[in-house]
């Protein structure tokens, strides 16, 4: 699939693409655009450490490695509301998200977002795509990601297939914190995700949750800054799948282990209830 690439001169404006959001609630075909979007972009020195006190990065002069999806918001949710994307934006579940650091993030100023879909498949519950996000710099490629959602009810012809991490390293607790009630409002803050399911009881039972949950990107940004001694700063791929969300206020332990270059991780809850799996590996 070839990608039309459209080049913005700056961000769009949130407040426009959520009202587009809001609007659309109907599936409106089974085939992806051939649609990309590129803008460049500029790290704000008090945003980014808005972003690290709400994630808990220490300031090690390098950017955390999940902000880069925070600098990309802005042009997915461009892609997302598009009239050329079938699916509407309130309702995608996020199953797993991929990111790749390629070098070292420091002195990062001024950045190259782009972003696109592809590879729709079937899934159980409905059909699957990848959001793909890369980060370009002067020198050229510095991070990439790639976020597979889900959309229910959509009809695709095929066998789904899912992919399962399987730790082979014996895991142990490193970590402990509290989520507490105001974290999806906090995180939503430094974000632009406003989904409502984040933000308070109230708003997620509408979207048929009993409470308000946490972001998925924010508990791999929180499950990152405990990791991050043991993490390489670069040339690293790091990979989660989200499995029950965590609900609002809760707490969370994360059990992990360390082999040099690679690691395992789990997220878990009380009752031993696992609310995300994940590991990271050096660059294939």
């Amino acid at each position: 699939m070839t990608t039309d690439w459209h080049t913005l001169n700056s961000e769009p404006g949130l407040k426009t693409l959520y009202v587009k959001a809001a609007t659309r609630r109907k599936i409106t075909g089974t085939t992806l655009p051939d649609l990309g979007y590129h803008c460049w972009v500029n790290v704000d020195p008090k945003h980014l450490e808005a972003y690290r006190k709400v994630c808990g990065f220490a300031d090690n002069g390098l950017l955390p490695p999940t902000y880069p999806h925070i600098l990309a918001f802005a042009l997915q949710m461009q892609l997302l509301t598009a009239k050329a994307f079938p699916f509407p934006l309130l309702g995608l579940i996020h199953l797993n998200n991929r990111i790749r650091i390629l070098r070292p993030m420091g002195g990062v100023h001024r950045v190259r977002v782009s972003v696109k879909v592809q590879n729709l498949q079937p899934h159980a519950k409905g059909a699957t795509f990848n959001l793909v996000t890369t980060l370009d710099d002067q020198l050229g490629p510095l991070w990439e990601a790639e976020s597979q959602m889900l959309c229910r009810g959509v009809k695709l012809e095929g066998e789904p297939a899912e992919e399962a991490f399987a730790s082979t390293l014996l895991l142990t607790e490193v970590a402990h914190w509290k989520a507490p009630a105001d974290i999806g409002r906090r995180y939503a803050k430094v974000s632009g995700d406003y989904n409502p399911i984040h933000l308070s009881a109230i708003s997620a039972k509408l979207f048929g949750f009993p409470s308000a949950i946490a972001h998925g990107l924010w508990n791999k940004a929180r499950t990152l800054a405990a990791l991050s001694e043991h993490l390489p700063t670069a040339n690293v791929e790091i990979a989660v799948q989200f499995r029950k969300p965590v609900r609002l206020p809760s707490e969370v332990t994360l059990m992990s282990s360390a082999a040099g270059s690679s690691g395992d991780f789990q997220l878990m809850g009380v009752g031993d209830l696992e609310h995300m799996a994940g590991q990271w590996r050096p660059v294939a």
